[in-house]
């Protein structure tokens, strides 16, 4: 079965963001790189949405409802409805995740 996929505009921000930090820091071509396989990553959500697992910051809390996948450093979270996969955020897993899942998930 397949699902839908949407991506939360935070999320398309976060994606926007690392491009730009990686391009700044490093290259365009690491940032295009990079960028290609995040959307790879996610995107392969829209065939096995349930591989990933629950955000440890998240199982301590007792909330269960969200996923992650990774890339790298990266932590693409979501969540599955029904049929569809929202995708909440895509964040760098080296910065404070206790506290950017709080903000972003718990508002």
């Amino acid at each position: 079965m397949e699902y839908t996929l949407l991506i939360d505009p935070l999320a398309k921000q976060d994606i926007i963001d690392i491009y730009n930090f990686i391009e700044v820091n490093d290259s365009e071509d690491k940032a295009e790189k990079l960028l290609e396989n995040l959307e790879k990553t996610y995107l392969s959500l829209e065939k096995l949405p349930a591989r990933g697992h629950i955000p440890e910051e998240l199982r301590n809390t007792g909330i269960t409802r969200y996923l992650e996948i990774h890339y790298k450093p990266y932590r693409i979270i979501c969540e599955i409805s029904n049929n569809v996969v929202y995708v909440h955020c895509i964040l760098d897993g080296r910065r404070n995740m206790q506290e950017l899942l709080s903000m972003r998930l718990l508002r």
